[in-house]
């Protein structure tokens, strides 16, 4: 299996060279396909290790490889998801949803001309997270964990190689949560995206992800790499079993042991 992402020996540091240090000898592969969660202490350059992959941050040392070539300007088969939705309030759902395909060169070209069969893949992904119908409402008249989902889609419409999700879910109701990791975990098995999900929740990476990434307190690196042995398809019943909760109570003591080592 190949890798889509690969971050070797990199050192990002912010304002300069006396400046912060963020990350310091990172090094992280993700394959093609995967479901990589990453997990650590407040402040250990999770969010940093998003821009380096996106390409919004270009690391003063080391390589950050995504999908066979060397990140050097902003990646475009990337989607990306974060905990606000941040939908155009003057927009509609599906006008929302149908933004990227504006900016993606790719699609850019032919949506004129081809914007039936564009919405038609908008009004499907809605149906897959469980929104049909509610394309012509306009943001303000969805909940929030509603306007996660079509956030979501937008993520989705321009079928990225990459997803990108930074805490999606973290202002969310428990509820509300435990249904969007299903509907994600959905998504992933249907459509075989690679995805990148950084969280503090441990639970959410446990249940989601192929393999979990425990990093150190600033300047971050990877302490440790898990595979997660839970087989797939996982209902929500797995999150009451003994090992699921024995593998959450590890990773919480690897972040409290970075945490004091810092």
């Amino acid at each position: 299996m190949a890798h889509l992402v690969s971050i070797e020996n990199v050192d990002m540091r912010y304002g300069g060279p006396a400046g912060t240090l963020a990350v310091s000898n990172l090094n992280l592969k993700v394959d093609k396909g995967e479901f990589a969660a990453v997990v650590g202490p407040s402040g250990c350059g999770k969010s940093t290790l998003m821009k380096l992959v996106t390409g919004l941050h270009i690391p003063q040392t080391g390589d950050v490889i995504v999908a066979g070539r060397q990140v050097t300007e902003p990646v475009s088969i990337v989607g990306m998801a974060f905990q606000n939705p941040t939908m155009l309030p003057w927009r509609t759902t599906l006008e929302n949803i149908l933004l990227p395909l504006e900016i993606v060169e790719k699609h850019r070209h032919r949506l004129r001309a081809h914007k039936k069969e564009y919405i038609q893949k908008a009004e499907n992904l809605l149906e897959i997270v469980g929104l049909k119908g509610f394309g012509s409402k306009f943001p303000w008249q969805l909940s929030g964990g509603m306007q996660q989902r079509a956030n979501l889609c937008r993520a989705l419409i321009h079928e990225p190689e990459l997803l990108m999700l930074d805490e999606p879910f973290g202002a969310l109701d428990a509820f509300t949560r435990e249904e969007l990791w299903c509907v994600i975990r959905d998504l992933h098995a249907a459509q075989g995206v690679t995805i990148i999900l950084v969280t503090h929740d441990l639970r959410e990476a446990v249940f989601l992800a192929d393999k979990i990434f425990v990093m150190s307190s600033r300047p971050g690196r990877v302490l440790a790499e898990h595979r997660m042995p839970f087989a797939r398809p996982r209902d929500l019943e797995l999150m009451y079993e003994t090992r699921f909760n024995e593998m959450v109570h590890a990773l919480h003591g690897e972040i409290a042991n970075a945490r004091v080592a810092a």
